[in-house]
């Protein structure tokens, strides 16, 4: 019965910031590595960052190295989405996931629980 609860999408101006949150009631969340995708045009929910289960490596997507920063505060059980510079192509719904595994994925297949999204739109 683990759920995951993200907030903080919004309307943004290209070059703006936002921060993303993530929390997660249920299971242990100290165990699970922790992701985050989003979907746009397409079906398919795209990897965009993902971070271990001490948050002492995260990995990122190409598209928003530099950018981008995932963090984790176990003690709240939130994994966080740092968003700098944001660009029109950043739009999209962003997705909280989590991982059972040892190794943080890049793919949607390999994450076990979802939440329900929250909607991110750049534009002036």
């Amino acid at each position: 019965q683990v759920a995951l609860l993200e907030s903080g999408g919004g309307w943004v101006q290209p070059g703006g910031s936002l921060m993303l949150s993530c929390i997660v009631s249920g299971g242990t969340f100290s165990s699970y590595a922790m992701g985050w995708f989003r979907r746009s045009e397409g079906p398919e929910r795209l990897f965009v960052a993902t971070t271990v289960r001490n948050g002492a490596v995260s990995y990122y997507a190409d598209s928003v190295q530099g950018r981008f920063t995932i963090s984790r505060d176990n003690a709240k059980n939130t994994v966080y989405l740092q968003m700098n510079d944001l660009r029109p192509e950043d739009t999209a719904v962003y997705y909280c996931a989590a991982d059972r595994s040892l190794v943080p994925g890049r793919t949607s297949y390999e994450y076990d629980y979802w939440g329900q999204g929250t909607q991110v739109t750049v534009s002036s």
